[in-house]
């Protein structure tokens, strides 16, 4: 377990009151530590807060994702039950100091009990969507009332409007989910839920130097006309098939758009295999995936694309004026990095609530590829082909650029003075100081 501050001294007389702490926990991998990393950025920004970041990193190996960080959130509680303790004896009688706040992700959500153990406040923080929350929250109403597998039912699920969590914090905004925050919110005024609070976009800013700035694709990119090119991506744990990777291959050469793709090590087992950086290594076709590319592949499409192994910056990438829409796996952080990018998006989706985001993603800034045969689950180099022509030169492609463009600027006015998201956040906020507060006055 790794934080990333010591508990605050008490203050000293006559000196300002040291802050109180709010205690994110952190549940392994890049789509959880990373928006986790922005909403502590928040924290601190609001000058009234000390943020203690909890990233977990005790991995136990050969087990599915879900098994591998619920282990790691078990193994942890004795120590974050320290860590809190450690951080309330913190607290002084003048009212500074100790714990504000005790917020994990969704993997970490069961953590809670350790804070309520304590007495201290907790709120889940969403990586992901509003909608993906209020699915996860219907389904034991919808196990309960189904006799059939889900993907059988006849008709879309249609979701109303947890835990001993106080409240939700999501990383959305209200253009981005208007309606189910809405129906969210009706509900929690029943008393339905906890409240939520839609506090995003947390999205990562451009560098301004260094390894990222200096990444050859960018350089290539500049050589690039406007809005020409598709960025292919699928976020830090997607994983396609040896045979899927050789088909979105043969897709994108006869679409004859210009592309970017980064390639990572194939799976023939598990969508998420690249999720703990352990897909392909050690089986064959040298040490790059670029060697599961078919043959000759990079020479017939060097003049109009470039493929680069394991990593580019993504951030930058969809920046670029170069870059006119997304393949993704509909990861959440891939989705309002697109979304803050004006980027329109080809959605993909693979793993976890990437469907359920898919989904949102159709009605809002792009299209959807889905495998149209149930066997193999193959995405054929047709579809491919077809996908992609239509998202860069096709009419459906150009209502999404337009409708991209729109959500841009509504994410961009979500944390404005005035912006639903920065409103959102001060309530949040402001519930936590006055649980600090009366905390402070109870142990006086």
């Amino acid at each position: 377990m790794v934080t990333d501050s010591e508990p605050a001294p008490p203050a000293a007389p006559g000196k300002q009151p040291a802050a109180a702490h709010v205690v994110l926990l952190a549940s392994p991998g890049a789509g959880h530590v990373l928006p986790m990393a922005e909403l502590a950025r928040g924290v601190v920004a609001h000058g009234e807060f000390t943020a203690t970041l909890v990233p977990l990193d005790d991995l136990p190996a050969d087990a599915r994702i879900e098994t591998r960080i619920l282990t790691v959130v078990d193994r942890a509680l004795p120590h974050l039950r320290d860590l809190l303790i450690s951080l309330l004896a913190s607290s002084s009688p003048s009212g500074g100091g100790g714990v504000a706040a005790f917020v994990p992700d969704v993997f970490g959500a069961w953590a809670l009990q350790v804070a309520a153990e304590l007495g201290v406040p907790g709120y889940v923080f969403r990586t992901t969507n509003l909608m993906a929350l209020l699915t996860l929250l219907h389904v034991p109403e919808l196990d309960r009332t189904t006799t059939c597998e889900f993907r059988d039912l006849p008709e879309p699920i249609r979701l109303p409007g947890y835990l001993l969590a106080d409240g939700f914090i999501v990383n959305t905004f209200d253009a981005m989910e208007h309606e189910t925050i809405a129906a969210f919110n009706e509900l929690s005024h029943k008393g339905v839920y906890p409240p939520a609070y839609a506090v995003g976009p947390f999205v990562r800013t451009c560098s301004s130097g260094g390894e990222k700035a200096q990444h050859g694709c960018l350089r290539w990119l500049d050589e690039q006309p406007d809005g020409s090119v598709l960025y292919v991506c699928f976020g830090s744990g997607g994983t396609l098939s040896t045979e899927q990777t050789a088909e979105l291959a043969a897709g994108l050469e006869a679409s004859g758009q210009r592309f970017l793709w980064v390639v990572r090590f194939p799976s023939d087992k598990d969508r998420s295999a690249s999720f703990f950086g352990t897909a392909g290594h050690g089986h064959g076709h040298g040490d790059s995936p670029l060697g599961y590319l078919p043959e000759g592949f990079a020479e017939r499409t060097r003049c109009i694309g470039l493929a680069v192994a394991e990593w580019a910056p993504q951030v930058e990438i969809l920046s670029h004026r170069a870059v006119g829409g997304f393949v993704s796996h509909c990861g959440w952080n891939s989705t309002l990095e697109a979304v803050a990018a004006g980027v329109p998006m080809l959605a993909w989706p693979l793993y976890a609530e990437q469907r359920v985001n898919a989904v949102m993603l159709a009605e809002r800034v792009g299209l959807v590829l889905l495998p149209r045969g149930k066997d193999d689950g193959i995405v054929t180099r047709e579809e491919v082909a077809a996908a992609v022509t239509e998202l860069v030169a096709g009419e459906k492609g150009a209502a999404a650029r337009e409708k991209a463009r729109e959500l841009r600027e509504a994410a961009a006015k979500a944390w404005g003075p005035d912006g639903t998201s920065r409103k959102a956040f001060e309530a949040v906020a402001s519930e936590w100081k006055m649980a600090a507060a009366a905390r402070s006055r109870g142990a006086s």
